[in-house]
């Protein structure tokens, strides 16, 4: 099987050489970055690049992916595979789609679910789309783990942006309480605090987290007041702390037009899911 990359940056160049290396002939096309890579051959005519593919991986970035993919599908036979694997909107996933149906090339949305670099080809993939599970058989031979949860291009999109809204913020909270301990000489201890909370039961503190944010709402806003107090008199940023303020407000709020005053959200008369929750 021919297989195109598009965009030959750190991702890309690592997908080119472990197609390579499972037994693909292996094609490279970008205008900004030379791979001089044994057994990848990179064209400077996207013309020539796409000439006989049947398998094109685009990994160009978000903001390029609407006009690589509108000079590229044209190029490409009917029948053969386009998957971008940029982290971009639905809504850039369904119009690249659309592109693809006019030219009767199969479209994969295809969501990277880890860093690349950690396990190369064998990052497991998340794809949607009409060509997801053609996209699935077509890079088999290269062990490439892909689920396939959809024929509707977007989906995958979809889920990529809500792993991100937790990871990327997982990420705001440990930079900022982290950095605050620091200044402090606390950090080996809350770095502990932190990883015995994800050593245990994980799906018992996700509905901990859910459950005890809302019944105890109240006492918990004062809690991260005092909290961003500390942060700020350490001259420590306090974003993601702030955020925890404003969610507790929609909580509270919630719970006055419910008729159940702040004092009630405390108490035990409203109970949790998890009886346990704090």
């Amino acid at each position: 099987m021919r297989a195109l990359v598009l965009g030959l940056g750190e991702a890309g160049s690592i997908y080119a050489r472990g197609l390579r290396d499972a037994g693909y002939e292996v094609v490279g096309f970008d205008p900004f970055t030379t791979l001089s890579e044994t057994g990848v051959r990179q064209e400077t005519d996207l013309a020539a690049a796409t000439a006989g593919v049947d398998l094109t991986l685009s990994i160009v970035g978000a903001r390029a992916a609407q006009a690589v993919a509108d000079s590229a599908m044209p190029l490409l036979h009917a029948g053969s595979i386009y998957a971008d694997l940029n982290t971009g909107s639905p809504e850039l996933k369904a119009e690249i789609a659309a592109l693809a149906e006019k030219t009767g090339v199969l479209f994969a949305d295809v969501a990277v679910l880890a860093p690349v670099p950690r396990a190369g080809v064998r990052t497991p993939l998340l794809a949607s789309g009409t060509g997801a599970t053609a996209l699935g058989e077509a890079l088999a031979a290269a062990s490439v783990p892909i689920e396939v949860i959809s024929e509707r291009a977007g989906d995958a999109a979809a889920r990529k942006l809500l792993r991100s809204v937790f990871m990327k913020g997982l990420a705001g909270v440990i930079l900022e309480a982290v950095g605050a301990a620091e200044k402090v000489g606390a950090d080996g201890w809350l770095r502990d605090q932190i990883a015995a909370e994800f050593s245990g039961d994980s799906p018992a503190l996700i509905q901990r987290l859910l459950d005890g944010s809302r019944v105890h709402a109240a006492r918990r806003a004062h809690e991260v007041e005092d909290a961003r107090d500390f942060l700020e008199s350490l001259d420590q940023p306090s974003f993601v702390t702030q955020a925890a303020r404003q969610w507790y407000d929609v909580f509270l709020a919630d719970s006055a037009e419910r008729g159940v005053s702040k004092a009630d959200v405390t108490e035990a008369s409203v109970v949790p899911l998890n009886p346990d929750a704090e």
